[in-house]
């Protein structure tokens, strides 16, 4: 490495690191690099520490470069120890750990850190902030032991900190100073319509709260307002904003104000030290979005390489991003202000909204909510400043005013300018992608390894994809394939097909024959394979149980103690005083600590420790209700006829036909079932992956219903006479969703998928729906239940002893 100069980079994170991967791709033979990072980890995306959280992700899924990529490109790296001190006057850094390193250039990247209120109780145990894994660690440390949590701030970091508790198990309180959420990115009717979804996946909100203290002894037990109301809390999160991390280059002589002031090349007060990301305040502003602190990077690698570059004049931001599952977008000035118009569409039933404001016939602000397709295209008008004069609609609109819309994706997409940003988080441009696709890139993984587009937030992803149809494989009218995984290429049904076609019977098979990027798959993979081969070979396919999910492999839901919840069955809600009796006896033998009711009409024996869980099955002496896997759950009935004055059928003897004759099946989801003696629908029938209602003289079965997050009502199906009717019709249908729908799709996304009329076209031939019938009485016949098979088989039974890991 002789002759080459010397650059250190002081911060390991999504700025500093950007900016040495454009200076080796400038540059690569000019520097000798020294990388420092405070945390023990490689360069990973601080972006997806929400999913982290949520146990969307773990550490090894939000990397973005690991310790190979170090190596490979020859950078001496020190991580888990901070730069202490900067000699400016002899060139050198220290570190916490007595590492000392020379520069001819040296870069701070030294990030934020959280803002902590300086309130009466901040310094307790239990008050943290949320903006590293080792954050995420405590959260999910606390959640073990603890039930309330209070998240102070309704910005993005609060929500996603609340989204990833509130996964944990913990009853979660948001406080925010403000009267509506995200006001940075949204303006008010988007925020409400925001607040109404969280608050309908769990969230609780107190709009309008300053935070005077927090109480208790040396732990957090709850906070005071300033308005004299209280809140119990025994975590709290404060995530109320970042501050520049500016304590070593203050101690190093650097001018710094709110963050280190650099020029437009990102240069400090001191020549050859430079500030990138969201320490840096350039112009008077310190970013805290990826996209400027990016552009930045690129800047500072092209003046360090020795390119000719116009320098940094700062960012127009725009924010894409993912809410707890809800699409939301903002970008320029958004606020209704004097001398600005706005146009705006409002759509309650599919919770979507769209803003658009104007100022002097320009677009200067725009928000999205629910659907962000046209994100991209809006903030490139934004960007241009151009008269958008007599277009206005039709920028609301997403297609021209009186058009249909139909393919408005596409046309959008073709009509693009190539320097168009698609990828905000990562500065991709529409014409980088489409060289990509027509350089070979066939996936959005592909793309996404070749250029990074969709490689942080992953809200760009369908523009991604719009742009592999257009210019891809998808120009002779083929669907973009993507795989079902990371793994593989292949995608559900190239899989299943190979599956049938070379009679392959083993997971291990599969992987090998149809070539597996990754040997031993992954978590996404190996269930869905075992249940393909399964659904397939339901005679000589013998269960993989490595391969399922914990709760399916020990047959009861683990619960967030490490205790176990246990469902027995009890067919259409209905029990016996003997049978409660001993569900009673048991809760008592092996002190359960929670008896409750399901919403399903079933028991739940709620705390149960693993190694107890085969001695509590054989004394209730009842089958497994299969309340942990992906099969079927319940058939919740009324008391129909039996009973009730307006029931017309016996909904009660209907449903616990179809319990006992489908307990057991495994399906590519969870299935819930219900019937309701009378159209009143007291059993919630239109809302069940399968429902039934009696009327007069007959039944109707309707399918594809949700209850969940997302409400969906079912679809009518059919309308039988007889019961032997309903049960032939349920056969097929659950055998033609079994044998179609994806790995962990529920009917009500298939359902939506395929169409309802497919699925009728299929069902309404009476040899077809036989030959649906007979397979799935195949499949049944080979069934157990799994409580029964452990008790019976002594080497089953070990996996349940004390120091059996789970």
């Amino acid at each position: 490495m002789g002759g080459k100069k010397r650059l250190v980079l002081v911060g390991n994170g999504m700025a500093g690191v950007r900016t040495i991967e454009h200076v080796l791709k400038l540059a690569p033979d000019i520097y000798d690099i020294t990388v420092f990072g405070a945390e023990p980890y490689p360069n990973y995306n601080r972006i997806m520490l929400s999913s982290v959280l949520a146990g969307g992700s773990n550490m090894k899924d939000i990397v973005i470069n690991d310790w190979d990529w170090y190596t490979e490109n020859g950078i001496r790296l020190y991580t888990g120890d901070a730069v202490t001190r900067v000699d400016t006057g002899n060139k050198k850094v220290f570190s916490k750990s007595g590492v000392e390193a020379a520069y001819d250039e040296l870069i701070l990247a030294t990030g934020s850190n959280p803002f902590i209120l300086p309130i009466p109780g901040a310094d307790k145990e239990g008050v943290i902030g949320f903006r590293d894994i080792q954050d995420c660690d405590r959260m999910m440390e606390a959640s073990k032991k603890y039930k309330r949590a209070a998240v102070i701030g309704g910005g993005l970091l609060g929500l996603e900190a609340a989204r990833g508790l509130l996964h944990l198990g913990m009853d979660v309180t948001v406080i925010h100073i403000h009267p509506y959420l995200m006001e940075r990115q949204l303006d008010e009717p988007a925020a409400k319509m925001l607040q109404l979804e969280l608050e309908a996946q769990g969230m609780k909100f107190m709009m309008q709260k300053q935070t005077a203290g927090v109480r208790g002894g040396r732990r957090a037990e709850g906070l005071d307002f300033a308005d004299g109301s209280s809140l119990m809390a025994d975590l709290v999160v404060m995530a109320v904003g970042i501050k520049p991390n500016v304590a070593l280059a203050k101690a190093s002589g650097l001018k710094v104000e709110r963050g280190i002031v650099v020029d437009d090349y990102m240069e400090t007060s001191m020549p050859g030290i430079y500030a990138v990301g969201e320490c840096a305040e350039h112009r008077g502003i310190a970013y805290g979005l990826v996209a400027p602190l990016y552009e930045q990077g690129q800047v500072l690698a092209k003046r360090l390489a020795g390119v000719e570059t116009g320098g940094y004049e700062g960012s127009v931001t725009s924010t894409k991003l993912k809410v707890s599952g809800v699409d939301v977008f903002s970008a320029g000035f958004f606020q209704d202000v004097p001398g600005t118009r706005s146009l705006r569409i409002q759509d309650d039933l599919d919770g979507t909204y769209k803003k658009i404001v104007l100022q002097d016939d320009r677009l200067v602000g725009a928000v999205l909510f629910g659907d962000t397709t046209d994100g991209a295209s809006l903030f490139a008008k934004i960007k241009k400043g151009e008269s958008v004069a007599g277009k206005e609609k039709e920028l609301l609109l997403g297609f021209p005013a009186g058009s249909a819309g139909e393919n408005s994706q596409a046309a959008r997409l073709a009509a693009m300018a190539d320097d168009e940003i698609i990828c905000g988080c990562n500065g991709v441009s529409k014409g980088t992608i489409v060289e990509a696709v027509k350089g070979g890139c066939g996936t959005v993984g592909e793309i996404k390894a070749c250029t990074k587009a969709s490689g942080s937030c992953g809200g760009c992803k369908p523009l991604v994809e719009g742009l592999l149809q257009l210019y891809g494989d998808g120009v002779s009218g083929e669907p973009v394939k993507e795989g079902i995984c990371g793994c593989t290429s292949l995608g559900r049904e190239e899989i299943v097909e190979s599956i049938r076609a070379m009679s392959l019977k083993s997971v291990k098979e599969v992987m090998n024959v149809l070539e597996w990027h990754e040997p031993e798959g992954c978590s996404k993979c190996r269930p869905a394979l075992n249940y393909y081969l399964g659904m397939l070979w339901p005679i000589e396919y013998v269960d993989e149980k490595e391969s399922r999910f914990v709760n399916e492999r020990y047959h009861a839901n683990i619960q967030k103690d490490g205790t176990f919840s246990v469902v027995p069955r009890i067919y259409g809600g209905v029990t016996s005083p003997a049978d409660l009796k001993k569900i009673a006896e048991v809760a008592e033998k092996y002190d359960v600590p929670m008896v409750k009711f399901t919403g399903g009409q079933r028991i739940d024996l709620l705390g149960v420790k693993k190694e107890d869980l085969p001695k509590v099955w054989a004394e209730l002496d009842m089958p497994s209700g299969h309340a942990y896997g992906k099969a079927l759950r319940t058939v919740k009935t009324c008391v129909g006829s039996t009973f009730c004055r307006f029931g017309t059928q016996d909904s009660i003897g209907m449903g616990i036909r179809l319990e006992k004759a489908f307990e057991r099946l495994n399906t590519p989801g969870k299935v819930k079932l219900a019937v309701s003696g009378c159209p009143r629908n007291c059993a919630e029938a239109t809302i069940k992956d399968l429902g039934v209602v009696a009327i007069d003289g007959g039944w109707e079965i309707y399918v594809g219903g949700n209850g969940g997050v997302k409400v969906r009502a079912s679809d009518l199906l059919c309308t039988v006479k007889t019961e032997d009717e309903v049960m032939e019709w349920t056969a097929a249908y659950l055998q033609y969703y079994r044998e179609q729908a994806s790995w962990n799709e529920r009917t009500a996304q298939w359902v939506e998928r395929v169409g309802l009329g497919k699925i009728k076209a299929v069902l309404e031939n009476p040899e077809e729906r036989q030959k649906l019938a007979d397979r799935i009485e195949e499949t049944l016949s080979r069934s157990t239940d799994p409580w029964k098979e452990i008790i019976e088989d002594e080497s089953l039974r070990k996996n349940f002893e004390p120091l059996a890991s789970v």
